[in-house]
């Protein structure tokens, strides 16, 4: 992996959507990181949300709030509109969705991994999106890093503690 010239770290409801020479670092646990990339023009993106969806009752802020995967999901529809492209143009990688509880997981809150792994891939088919990989669930967290020049992403899932080296993630499922 080439070094890029500028290195973005997201944070758990952050959003990065740039252009070739540009690595996005995060760390996921129950987390998803969605990642977009247009295979032609070079350009990609990736998002960090934590929920699905806004609970019931929390106010909407001004605008979306990338937290949360339906809100991340219009944070994407606003930097495809602004570079004139469409869904169907990109490929989709999604990572995290980790049971962060282990074996003692009990309870529906336990769950929440699974659920914004699944709420991810809904809101990707909804949009005709094509998702060539899908590295989520089991146990751990994961080190990602995706440089947008290529499209690939480097995933170091750390599982029961140890942990698995980074390998690309460029393929198909």
């Amino acid at each position: 992996m080439e070094h890029g010239i500028r290195k973005v770290f997201l944070h758990p409801g952050d959003f990065v959507f740039a252009e070739p020479g540009t690595h996005v670092h995060t760390v996921l646990g129950s987390c998803i990181a969605i990642c977009l990339w247009h295979p032609i023009l070079k350009i990609g993106g990736m998002c960090h949300f934590v929920l699905p969806a806004r609970p019931r009752g929390e106010p909407a802020g001004k605008g979306p709030d990338g937290r949360y995967g339906a809100e991340a999901m219009e944070l994407f529809d606003l930097a495809l509109k602004l570079h004139q492209t469409e869904y169907s143009q990109y490929n989709a990688k999604i990572f995290g969705g980790a049971n962060m509880f282990g074996k003692k997981a009990n309870s529906k809150e336990d769950l929440i991994g699974e659920k914004n792994a699944a709420a991810a891939m809904q809101m990707l088919m909804g949009r005709n999106v094509e998702i060539s990989v899908a590295h989520v669930g089991e146990e751990g967290h994961r080190r990602i890093v995706m440089d947008v020049g290529s499209g690939n992403v480097w995933v170091k899932h750390n599982l029961d503690g140890n942990p698995i080296s980074m390998k690309s993630q460029s393929g198909k499922v």
